[in-house]
């Protein structure tokens, strides 16, 4: 395993007024080597009390937990330099090139001159023609990839993303994000935080969910998606509707449109033979229609607020066909 965590727990002394806080409470979690692996949950879940405690910024209460068969207290050294955490803040001292920047972190890190990669690194993420340029001079999203690059410069097996797209603008995430893929079919384990559901969803082979300290799913993505088989069919009709016909009423459909049914139901049942005969039955012809599924945000939001019959209104449900452009 790249990272192995068992019993991890993480009590906050009480200080003042403030009382004893629990941030981890035993979490047991295992992140495959050479994954690109989601870490989700909200705020205060317990993400970065996890990375802090792997990165030795935080000691633990209690439990276990090692990086690249490294202890992280037995082995300390080597258990740091496993790993490069890429942290939310921007933390760049501006009037350093990005070159030196990298030179001084490789120093920090005990990388000998001769074995040092700073331009092979700034090139990998695109700042090669920006490496004598002082960092105070890049975008938001070139500080962005510089912050991984300083992560790299020890060549470590994992590499912890905490949050990297915060701010950054579509075209400047995607970049970043095509810079994270090739790292990862590189060699190099990814774990990822992230509050852009979309995103785990489509990058993540593997999503672990915290909430209040513990782990509460854990699963490849696409075994989690399963979890939830809620779906929904827009009929578009070629006429307009007066109600609900008698031989769709069995199948709850809302009327959404003048000539527009909604239908919601469980994959597993799969129901939409019987409705399209219904809809023959009642003499309507169809000129359109639409599915939609589950999402990341709707598993999100089932394990962290409560289980839902359908999905919760305004959820990032993506269309499978059709365009409902028409009713």
């Amino acid at each position: 395993m790249a990272v192995s965590v068992q019993g991890l727990t993480k009590t906050y002394k009480a200080s003042g007024k403030a009382p004893a806080k629990t941030a981890l409470s035993a979490v047991d979690l295992n992140i495959p080597r050479g994954s690109l692996f989601g870490l989700l949950g909200p705020n205060g879940a317990g993400k970065s009390t996890l990375i802090n405690i792997l990165a030795g910024l935080v000691n633990k209460t209690a439990g276990s937990a090692s990086i690249w068969g490294y202890d992280i207290d037995a082995n300390p050294r080597q258990a740091r330099a496993a790993i490069g955490v890429v942290p939310q803040e921007l933390n760049i001292d501006p009037f350093f090139t990005p070159r030196e920047l990298l030179e001084l972190q490789a120093g920090l890190y005990g990388v000998p001159p001769a074995e040092r990669m700073s331009d092979r690194i700034l090139a990998a993420m695109g700042l090669a023609d920006k490496a004598e340029a002082y960092a105070r001079t890049l975008s938001g999203g070139m500080r962005r990839r510089l912050m991984v690059a300083k992560a790299m410069v020890h060549q470590p097996p994992v590499l912890v993303l905490d949050e990297p797209t915060a701010g950054v603008d579509i075209e400047l995430r995607q970049q970043l994000w095509a810079n994270v893929r090739e790292l990862n079919r590189a060699g190099t384990t990814v774990l990822l935080t992230t509050h852009y559901l979309e995103e785990a969803e489509e990058l993540c082979d593997r999503i672990a969910i915290i909430n209040h300290g513990k782990v509460i799913a854990c699963d490849d993505t696409e075994s989690l998606l399963a979890r939830v088989d809620n779906k929904a069919l827009t009929l578009i009709f070629d006429r307009e509707l007066d109600g609900v016909p008698d031989s769709l009423a069995a199948f709850n459909p809302e009327q959404t449109g003048r000539r527009r049914l909604l239908f919601h139901y469980h994959a597993s049942d799969s129901p939409v033979p019987q409705i399209l005969d219904a809809v023959c039955a009642a003499g309507l012809s169809v000129i359109d229609m639409s599915t939609e599924e589950a999402d990341l945000e709707d598993i999100f939001l089932q394990l962290t607020r409560g289980a839902h019959d359908t999905p919760p209104e305004g959820s990032a449900a993506r269309a499978k066909s059709g365009d409902d452009a028409a009713a």
